[in-house]
Protein backbone atom coordinates (compact mmCIF):
# COMPACT_ATOMS: atom_id res chain seq x y z
CA UNK A 1 0.00 0.00 0.00
CA UNK A 2 2.75 2.42 0.95
CA UNK A 3 4.77 1.48 -2.13
CA UNK A 4 1.78 2.25 -4.34
CA UNK A 5 1.29 5.60 -2.68
CA UNK A 6 5.01 6.37 -3.04
CA UNK A 7 4.89 5.45 -6.75
CA UNK A 8 1.79 7.61 -7.30
CA UNK A 9 3.38 10.63 -5.62
CA UNK A 10 6.53 10.17 -7.69
CA UNK A 11 4.41 9.95 -10.84
CA UNK A 12 2.52 13.21 -10.30
CA UNK A 13 5.45 15.14 -8.80
CA UNK A 14 6.66 16.61 -12.15
CA UNK A 15 3.36 18.54 -12.35
CA UNK A 16 4.24 20.44 -9.17
CA UNK A 17 7.90 21.33 -9.76
CA UNK A 18 9.17 24.35 -11.65
CA UNK A 19 7.86 24.23 -15.20
CA UNK A 20 5.00 21.88 -14.33
CA UNK A 21 1.30 22.53 -14.80
CA UNK A 22 0.73 23.17 -11.09
CA UNK A 23 4.10 24.65 -10.17
CA UNK A 24 2.35 27.37 -8.17
CA UNK A 25 1.22 24.64 -5.73
CA UNK A 26 4.75 23.32 -5.17
CA UNK A 27 4.82 24.27 -1.47
CA UNK A 28 1.49 22.57 -0.84
CA UNK A 29 2.54 19.40 -2.65
CA UNK A 30 5.85 19.21 -0.77
CA UNK A 31 4.00 19.62 2.52
CA UNK A 32 1.83 16.58 1.86
CA UNK A 33 4.72 14.57 0.42
CA UNK A 34 7.06 15.14 3.35
CA UNK A 35 4.23 14.55 5.82
CA UNK A 36 3.63 11.09 4.37
CA UNK A 37 7.26 10.14 3.68
CA UNK A 38 10.69 11.16 4.92
CA UNK A 39 12.32 13.45 2.30
CA UNK A 40 14.70 11.49 0.05
CA UNK A 41 17.20 14.33 -0.26
CA UNK A 42 20.93 13.57 -0.15
CA UNK A 43 23.71 15.84 1.09
CA UNK A 44 26.09 16.51 -1.82
CA UNK A 45 28.95 18.27 -0.07
CA UNK A 46 30.31 19.02 3.36
CA UNK A 47 30.09 16.80 6.41
CA UNK A 48 26.77 16.57 8.26
CA UNK A 49 25.36 14.54 11.11
CA UNK A 50 21.84 13.32 10.36
CA UNK A 51 19.28 11.11 12.08
CA UNK A 52 15.79 9.88 11.27
CA UNK A 53 13.99 12.61 13.23
CA UNK A 54 13.00 15.66 11.23
CA UNK A 55 10.75 18.49 12.37
CA UNK A 56 7.54 16.74 11.36
CA UNK A 57 8.44 13.65 13.37
CA UNK A 58 9.30 15.82 16.37
CA UNK A 59 5.96 17.60 16.11
CA UNK A 60 4.10 14.30 15.81
CA UNK A 61 5.85 13.10 18.98
CA UNK A 62 4.50 16.16 20.80
CA UNK A 63 1.02 15.42 19.43
CA UNK A 64 1.33 11.88 20.83
CA UNK A 65 2.38 13.35 24.19
CA UNK A 66 -0.78 15.49 24.17
CA UNK A 67 -3.08 12.49 23.68
CA UNK A 68 -3.51 11.52 27.38
CA UNK A 69 -4.57 15.06 28.30
CA UNK A 70 -6.79 15.34 25.21
CA UNK A 71 -8.63 12.06 25.82
CA UNK A 72 -9.08 12.78 29.51
CA UNK A 73 -10.32 16.28 28.70
CA UNK A 74 -12.94 14.85 26.36
CA UNK A 75 -14.09 12.38 29.01
CA UNK A 76 -14.13 15.02 31.75
CA UNK A 77 -16.30 17.29 29.61
CA UNK A 78 -18.95 14.57 29.52
CA UNK A 79 -18.40 13.62 33.16
CA UNK A 80 -18.84 17.17 34.49
CA UNK A 81 -21.97 17.59 32.39
CA UNK A 82 -23.38 14.29 33.71
CA UNK A 83 -23.17 15.59 37.27
CA UNK A 84 -25.45 18.58 36.67
CA UNK A 85 -27.34 18.41 33.37
CA UNK A 86 -31.07 17.66 33.74
CA UNK A 87 -31.30 16.20 30.23
CA UNK A 88 -28.51 13.66 30.87
CA UNK A 89 -29.85 10.19 29.86
CA UNK A 90 -28.43 8.54 32.98
CA UNK A 91 -29.22 9.22 36.61
CA UNK A 92 -28.28 12.82 37.42
CA UNK A 93 -25.20 13.08 39.59
CA UNK A 94 -23.85 9.71 38.50
CA UNK A 95 -20.68 9.13 36.52
CA UNK A 96 -22.84 7.62 33.74
CA UNK A 97 -21.15 5.54 31.06
CA UNK A 98 -17.42 6.02 30.53
CA UNK A 99 -17.83 5.66 26.80
CA UNK A 100 -20.83 7.99 26.70
CA UNK A 101 -18.90 10.70 28.54
CA UNK A 102 -15.95 10.29 26.16
CA UNK A 103 -18.21 10.36 23.10
CA UNK A 104 -20.01 13.45 24.37
CA UNK A 105 -16.71 15.26 24.96
CA UNK A 106 -15.39 14.14 21.56
CA UNK A 107 -18.40 15.61 19.78
CA UNK A 108 -18.04 18.84 21.75
CA UNK A 109 -14.31 19.22 21.03
CA UNK A 110 -14.25 18.02 17.43
CA UNK A 111 -15.63 21.29 15.97
CA UNK A 112 -13.03 23.28 17.94
CA UNK A 113 -10.19 21.13 16.63
CA UNK A 114 -11.48 21.23 13.05
CA UNK A 115 -11.86 25.03 13.08
CA UNK A 116 -8.39 25.45 14.59
CA UNK A 117 -6.69 23.31 11.94
CA UNK A 118 -8.72 24.56 8.97
CA UNK A 119 -8.15 28.24 9.76
CA UNK A 120 -4.56 27.90 10.97
CA UNK A 121 -3.30 25.55 8.26
CA UNK A 122 -5.17 27.54 5.62
CA UNK A 123 -3.23 30.65 6.61
CA UNK A 124 0.04 28.68 6.83
CA UNK A 125 -0.44 27.28 3.31
CA UNK A 126 -1.35 30.72 1.96
CA UNK A 127 1.81 32.34 3.35
CA UNK A 128 3.94 29.43 2.10
CA UNK A 129 2.56 29.86 -1.43
CA UNK A 130 3.07 33.63 -1.38
CA UNK A 131 6.65 33.33 -0.13
CA UNK A 132 7.45 30.22 -2.20
CA UNK A 133 8.63 28.52 0.97
CA UNK A 134 7.99 25.09 2.41
CA UNK A 135 4.97 24.77 4.70
CA UNK A 136 6.09 24.96 8.32
CA UNK A 137 5.20 22.00 10.54
CA UNK A 138 4.89 23.87 13.81
CA UNK A 139 1.14 24.28 13.52
CA UNK A 140 0.64 20.52 13.84
CA UNK A 141 1.09 21.06 17.59
CA UNK A 142 -0.27 24.59 17.93
CA UNK A 143 -3.48 23.67 16.12
CA UNK A 144 -4.20 20.98 18.71
CA UNK A 145 -3.10 22.88 21.79
CA UNK A 146 -5.36 25.88 21.16
CA UNK A 147 -8.65 23.91 21.48
CA UNK A 148 -7.22 22.12 24.52
CA UNK A 149 -6.65 25.30 26.56
CA UNK A 150 -9.92 27.12 25.94
CA UNK A 151 -13.35 26.45 27.48
CA UNK A 152 -15.36 23.84 25.61
CA UNK A 153 -18.14 26.42 25.16
CA UNK A 154 -15.97 28.86 23.18
CA UNK A 155 -17.94 30.01 20.10
CA UNK A 156 -16.37 28.73 16.90
CA UNK A 157 -16.24 32.17 15.26
CA UNK A 158 -14.29 33.52 18.25
CA UNK A 159 -11.87 30.60 18.05
CA UNK A 160 -11.39 31.22 14.32
CA UNK A 161 -10.56 34.90 14.98
CA UNK A 162 -8.12 33.95 17.74
CA UNK A 163 -6.36 31.39 15.52
CA UNK A 164 -6.06 33.86 12.65
CA UNK A 165 -4.69 36.52 15.01
CA UNK A 166 -2.16 34.09 16.54
CA UNK A 167 -0.90 32.72 13.22
CA UNK A 168 -0.69 36.03 11.36
CA UNK A 169 0.39 38.50 14.04
CA UNK A 170 1.97 36.02 16.44
CA UNK A 171 4.05 34.05 13.94
CA UNK A 172 3.90 34.78 10.21
CA UNK A 173 4.81 38.47 10.49
CA UNK A 174 8.08 37.34 12.07
CA UNK A 175 8.84 34.83 9.31
CA UNK A 176 6.92 31.72 10.33
CA UNK A 177 7.83 28.75 12.53
CA UNK A 178 11.16 29.14 14.26
CA UNK A 179 11.14 32.94 13.95
CA UNK A 180 8.35 33.87 16.39
CA UNK A 181 9.25 34.96 19.92
CA UNK A 182 5.80 34.38 21.49
CA UNK A 183 4.04 31.04 21.87
CA UNK A 184 1.24 31.13 19.22
CA UNK A 185 -1.19 29.02 21.28
CA UNK A 186 -0.89 31.41 24.21
CA UNK A 187 -1.26 34.39 21.88
CA UNK A 188 -4.59 32.90 20.76
CA UNK A 189 -5.71 32.39 24.35
CA UNK A 190 -4.64 35.91 25.32
CA UNK A 191 -6.61 37.29 22.36
CA UNK A 192 -9.73 35.47 23.54
CA UNK A 193 -9.24 36.44 27.17
CA UNK A 194 -8.89 40.15 26.55
CA UNK A 195 -11.36 40.36 23.65
CA UNK A 196 -14.13 38.13 25.01
CA UNK A 197 -13.55 37.84 28.78
CA UNK A 198 -17.10 36.63 29.54
CA UNK A 199 -16.50 33.56 27.38
CA UNK A 200 -13.12 32.79 28.92
CA UNK A 201 -13.61 33.22 32.68
CA UNK A 202 -16.27 32.88 35.32
CA UNK A 203 -18.18 29.84 36.58
CA UNK A 204 -20.48 29.48 33.57
CA UNK A 205 -18.05 28.64 30.80
CA UNK A 206 -16.59 25.28 31.75
CA UNK A 207 -19.38 22.72 31.38
CA UNK A 208 -21.46 22.11 28.25
CA UNK A 209 -25.21 22.12 28.93
CA UNK A 210 -26.24 20.21 25.83
CA UNK A 211 -24.62 18.49 22.90
CA UNK A 212 -25.15 21.05 20.18
CA UNK A 213 -26.00 24.27 22.02
CA UNK A 214 -23.60 26.82 23.44
CA UNK A 215 -25.17 27.26 26.86
CA UNK A 216 -23.35 26.15 29.97
CA UNK A 217 -23.99 25.09 33.53
CA UNK A 218 -22.25 26.86 36.38
CA UNK A 219 -19.29 24.97 37.79
CA UNK A 220 -16.82 26.82 39.96
CA UNK A 221 -13.16 25.98 39.36
CA UNK A 222 -10.72 25.81 42.30
CA UNK A 223 -9.04 29.00 41.08
CA UNK A 224 -12.42 30.73 40.85
CA UNK A 225 -13.27 29.73 44.40
CA UNK A 226 -9.96 31.05 45.69
CA UNK A 227 -10.43 34.32 43.82
CA UNK A 228 -13.78 34.64 45.62
CA UNK A 229 -12.04 34.21 48.97
CA UNK A 230 -12.97 30.58 49.75
CA UNK A 231 -10.89 27.41 49.82
CA UNK A 232 -11.36 24.93 46.93
CA UNK A 233 -14.22 22.50 47.45
CA UNK A 234 -12.40 19.83 45.40
CA UNK A 235 -9.90 17.62 47.18
CA UNK A 236 -6.24 17.42 46.22
CA UNK A 237 -6.89 13.93 44.84
CA UNK A 238 -9.72 15.20 42.61
CA UNK A 239 -7.44 17.93 41.29
CA UNK A 240 -4.62 15.44 40.73
CA UNK A 241 -6.89 13.14 38.74
CA UNK A 242 -8.62 16.06 37.03
CA UNK A 243 -12.31 15.43 37.76
CA UNK A 244 -13.00 19.13 38.22
CA UNK A 245 -14.30 21.95 35.97
CA UNK A 246 -11.64 23.83 34.02
CA UNK A 247 -10.12 24.45 30.61
CA UNK A 248 -10.83 21.39 28.53
CA UNK A 249 -7.53 19.49 28.79
CA UNK A 250 -5.66 21.26 31.60
CA UNK A 251 -7.33 19.64 34.61
CA UNK A 252 -5.63 16.22 34.90
CA UNK A 253 -2.12 16.41 36.33
CA UNK A 254 -1.68 12.65 35.86
CA UNK A 255 -2.51 12.83 32.14
CA UNK A 256 -0.17 15.79 31.70
CA UNK A 257 2.67 13.96 33.48
CA UNK A 258 2.21 11.01 31.11
CA UNK A 259 2.74 13.46 28.25
CA UNK A 260 5.78 14.89 30.03
CA UNK A 261 7.25 11.39 30.22
CA UNK A 262 6.92 11.02 26.45
CA UNK A 263 8.64 14.37 25.88
CA UNK A 264 11.48 13.55 28.26
CA UNK A 265 12.10 10.03 26.95
CA UNK A 266 12.11 11.29 23.35
CA UNK A 267 14.43 14.16 24.28
CA UNK A 268 12.08 16.78 22.85
CA UNK A 269 11.06 18.42 26.14
CA UNK A 270 13.58 20.06 28.46
CA UNK A 271 13.61 18.61 31.97
CA UNK A 272 15.49 21.68 33.17
CA UNK A 273 12.69 24.01 32.14
CA UNK A 274 9.96 21.77 33.60
CA UNK A 275 11.75 21.35 36.92
CA UNK A 276 12.65 25.06 37.10
CA UNK A 277 9.00 26.06 36.66
CA UNK A 278 8.03 23.70 39.49
CA UNK A 279 10.76 25.08 41.75
CA UNK A 280 9.82 28.69 41.02
CA UNK A 281 6.12 28.10 41.64
CA UNK A 282 6.80 26.14 44.83
CA UNK A 283 9.16 28.82 46.18
CA UNK A 284 6.62 31.59 45.65
CA UNK A 285 3.88 29.43 47.17
CA UNK A 286 6.02 28.81 50.28
CA UNK A 287 6.74 32.54 50.56
CA UNK A 288 3.02 33.34 50.56
CA UNK A 289 2.47 30.58 53.13
CA UNK A 290 4.81 32.47 55.45
CA UNK A 291 2.81 35.69 54.93
CA UNK A 292 -0.62 34.03 55.21
CA UNK A 293 -2.78 37.16 54.90
CA UNK A 294 -5.72 35.46 53.16
CA UNK A 295 -7.05 32.07 52.04
CA UNK A 296 -5.07 32.18 48.81
CA UNK A 297 -1.79 32.84 50.61
CA UNK A 298 -2.50 30.10 53.15
CA UNK A 299 -3.10 27.54 50.40
CA UNK A 300 -0.47 24.73 50.56
CA UNK A 301 2.15 25.50 47.94
CA UNK A 302 1.70 22.17 46.11
CA UNK A 303 -1.93 23.04 45.37
CA UNK A 304 -0.65 25.50 42.76
CA UNK A 305 0.70 22.52 40.80
CA UNK A 306 -2.75 20.91 40.79
CA UNK A 307 -4.92 23.90 39.85
CA UNK A 308 -5.50 25.69 36.58
CA UNK A 309 -3.03 25.45 33.74
CA UNK A 310 0.18 25.39 35.81
CA UNK A 311 1.27 21.85 34.93
CA UNK A 312 0.07 22.03 31.33
CA UNK A 313 1.99 25.27 30.87
CA UNK A 314 5.13 23.87 32.51
CA UNK A 315 5.16 20.76 30.32
CA UNK A 316 3.83 21.86 26.93
CA UNK A 317 4.15 25.67 26.81
CA UNK A 318 7.26 26.70 28.72
CA UNK A 319 9.30 24.01 26.94
CA UNK A 320 8.50 25.29 23.44
CA UNK A 321 11.98 25.14 21.83
CA UNK A 322 11.33 28.24 19.70
CA UNK A 323 10.13 30.69 22.35
CA UNK A 324 12.00 29.45 25.44
CA UNK A 325 15.59 29.98 26.50
CA UNK A 326 18.16 27.92 24.57
CA UNK A 327 21.13 27.78 26.95
CA UNK A 328 21.12 25.33 29.86
CA UNK A 329 21.66 28.03 32.46
CA UNK A 330 19.09 30.20 30.71
CA UNK A 331 16.48 27.42 30.97
CA UNK A 332 16.84 27.39 34.75
CA UNK A 333 16.43 31.16 35.00
CA UNK A 334 13.60 31.21 32.46
CA UNK A 335 11.68 28.39 34.15
CA UNK A 336 12.09 29.66 37.71
CA UNK A 337 10.83 33.11 36.74
CA UNK A 338 7.80 31.59 34.98
CA UNK A 339 6.87 29.68 38.14
CA UNK A 340 7.43 32.70 40.38
CA UNK A 341 5.37 35.07 38.27
CA UNK A 342 2.57 32.53 37.68
CA UNK A 343 1.89 32.09 41.40
CA UNK A 344 2.46 35.79 42.08
CA UNK A 345 -0.15 36.82 39.52
CA UNK A 346 -2.61 34.26 40.83
CA UNK A 347 -2.42 35.43 44.41
CA UNK A 348 -2.10 39.21 44.15
CA UNK A 349 -4.55 39.77 41.28
CA UNK A 350 -8.05 38.49 42.20
CA UNK A 351 -9.38 39.68 38.83
CA UNK A 352 -7.10 37.22 37.06
CA UNK A 353 -6.76 34.03 39.12
CA UNK A 354 -4.84 32.10 36.43
CA UNK A 355 -1.37 33.59 35.92
CA UNK A 356 0.38 30.94 33.82
CA UNK A 357 -0.52 32.39 30.43
CA UNK A 358 0.76 35.90 31.12
CA UNK A 359 3.80 34.56 32.96
CA UNK A 360 4.95 32.46 30.00
CA UNK A 361 4.25 35.23 27.48
CA UNK A 362 6.24 37.66 29.62
CA UNK A 363 9.22 35.33 29.84
CA UNK A 364 8.97 34.55 26.10
CA UNK A 365 9.82 38.21 25.61
CA UNK A 366 12.83 38.00 27.92
CA UNK A 367 14.16 34.61 26.78
CA UNK A 368 16.50 36.11 24.09
CA UNK A 369 17.89 38.58 26.64
CA UNK A 370 18.49 35.79 29.17
CA UNK A 371 20.40 33.75 26.58
CA UNK A 372 22.38 36.82 25.49
CA UNK A 373 23.48 37.49 29.07
CA UNK A 374 24.45 33.84 29.61
CA UNK A 375 26.49 33.71 26.39
CA UNK A 376 28.15 37.07 27.12
CA UNK A 377 29.10 35.87 30.60
CA UNK A 378 30.59 32.64 29.20
CA UNK A 379 32.62 34.61 26.66
CA UNK A 380 34.03 36.86 29.39
CA UNK A 381 34.92 33.87 31.57
CA UNK A 382 36.77 32.25 28.67
CA UNK A 383 38.64 35.49 27.97
CA UNK A 384 39.71 35.68 31.61
CA UNK A 385 40.89 32.05 31.52
CA UNK A 386 42.78 32.74 28.31
CA UNK A 387 44.48 35.81 29.79
CA UNK A 388 45.33 33.91 32.97
CA UNK A 389 46.83 31.08 30.91
CA UNK A 390 48.91 33.52 28.87
CA UNK A 391 50.25 35.19 32.02
CA UNK A 392 51.10 31.80 33.55
CA UNK A 393 52.85 30.78 30.35
CA UNK A 394 54.95 33.93 30.27
CA UNK A 395 55.92 33.55 33.93
CA UNK A 396 56.92 29.94 33.37
CA UNK A 397 58.97 30.94 30.32
CA UNK A 398 60.74 33.78 32.16
CA UNK A 399 61.38 31.52 35.15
Amino acid sequence: MLDRLRDYITKIKPNFVEGGKFAWLQSTFEAFETFAFTPNTVTRRGSHVRDAVDMKRAMITVVIALMPALLFGMWNTGYQTSLTAEWWPYEQGSAASWWYCLWFGFLRMLPLIVVSYVVGLGIEFMFAQIRHHEVNEGYLVTGLIIPMIVPVTTPLWQLALAVAFAVVLGKEVFGGSGMNFLNPALVARAFLFFSYPTHMSGDAVWIAADLWGSDAIAGATPLGELAAGTMPSASALDMLIGTIPGSTCETSVIAILLGALVLLVSGIGSWRTMLAVMLGGGAMGLLFNCIGANAYMELPFYYHYLMGGFMFGAVFMATDPVTSAQTNAGKWIYGVLIGLFAVLLRVVNPAYPEGMMLSILLMNSFAPLIDHCIVARNIKRREHRKQAACVSGKEAHNG
